[in-house]
């Protein structure tokens, strides 16, 4: 009744084909859209924009890279993080070497810089998968991170070590540092997730996409029908990479402003894949709901305490907020292996029978 079909008839394979061909999806995205940038700014503060809003941008980002190669390649990758200092340290150089070049240009260079370091790193998957790929990205996570803390060209030799993002402006207003308003990064880190989540679900829906399905479905059989494994495994490397790169371009001149490669450690790489297993493997639905997962939830545990008048020490609160997300991970892992955008599937399934669901 709420869900169903009846009455939306395509005349056209153009509307066959279109990306939401559900008069309900179209009015969702649309309200989701709408609500993001138009609703958010009139009422969010500072915390809300720094603590939630634009980590979880940056990090939807980098999990949509991921998931290209791991959901959609079948590409296992634990050199997240190490692609996202790629594209941060790339950014940083072009930007202070370049003070006239624009902020956005940079990012994209920036991608692409990360997108060349992920092709070479995604070599060995031409020979191996699975566990071994793993490891060898995993190689690549600590070599970069060593590169970038070790040779001081990378930060301007900065005694400190660190990244410190420049002011820049575009059409007027001040985009990057500490004297940019939340509200500004905001919407520049809102623009570029909505136009590269567009890019990335048109991407997979084409030719590319069903040769990295093919793939992750079963190489052998896709080499056999006309697909060349080799071309879309390095493809699937170079796209993702360049997600990650622009992700840490983004984590350090929209969101923090400062950082050192500790920012961008086997942690980060961690994090973006409990992402990109939480929402689900092969969703671009999954990348966001995972992203918010993950931002939201240690949010929710540091400020809980606090909202029932409990008072205990850091450390203490430290440890329990560890052992409850990692449980809260396990638990979803358990109760819906396929990622809470399975769950929004089965939901929508329900809605199409209602009110005969079962």
């Amino acid at each position: 009744m709420f869900y169903r079909e009846s009455g939306q008839f395509k005349t056209r394979y153009q509307d066959d084909q279109a990306v939401f061909t559900i008069a309900q999806d179209r009015y969702f995205v649309y309200a989701v859209v709408a609500f993001a940038y138009l609703v958010i700014p009139l009422w969010a503060d500072e915390y809300w924009y720094e603590a939630v809003l634009i980590p979880f941008l940056v990090f939807a980002m980098a999990t949509i890279g991921l998931n290209l190669l791991l959901g959609y390649a079948g590409q296992l990758s634990l050199g997240t993080g190490g692609f996202m200092a790629v594209g941060a340290y790339s950014a940083f150089k072009l930007i202070t070497a370049f003070p006239d070049l624009n902020v956005i240009v940079a990012f994209l260079i920036a991608g692409l810089i990360a997108a060349l370091v992920g092709i070479l790193f995604g070599i060995p998957s031409l020979r191996i998968k699975g566990f071994y790929l793993a490891v060898a990205t995993l190689a690549a996570q600590f070599f970069l991170t060593w590169m970038f803390n070790k040779i001081g060209w990378f930060y301007n030799n900065n005694p400190s070590g660190t990244l410190t993002a420049p002011p820049r402006e575009m059409l007027g207003y001040t985009i990057t540092s500490a004297h940019a308003t939340p509200q500004t990064r905001y919407m520049i880190a809102l623009i570029l997730v909505t136009v590269f989540a567009v890019i990335a679900k048109n991407l997979i829906r084409g030719r590319i996409g069903r040769s990295w399905m093919a793939i992750r479905d079963m190489d052998i059989a896709a080499e056999i029908i006309g697909f060349r494994p080799y071309r879309a495994k390095l493809l699937a490397f170079g796209i993702s990479s360049f997600y990650c790169g622009v992700a840490g371009a983004m984590l350090l001149f929209l969101w923090l402003g400062s950082v050192e490669t500790e920012a961008f450690d086997i942690n980060v790489s961690f994090q973006v894949l409990f992402m990109v297993i939480i929402g689900g493997l092969g969703s671009m639905l999954g990348s966001f709901l995972g992203a918010a997962f993950i931002t939201l939830v240690p949010v929710f545990l540091v400020n809980a305490p606090h909202l029932v008048g409990l008072e205990m020490p850091t450390d203490t609160q430290t440890n329990i907020e560890v052992m409850i997300f990692g449980g809260l991970i396990i638990f979803f892992l358990i109760v819906e292996p396929h990622g809470l955008a399975r769950l929004w599937q089965i939901a929508k399934e329900k809605l199409r029978r209602w009110p005969f669901p079962y």
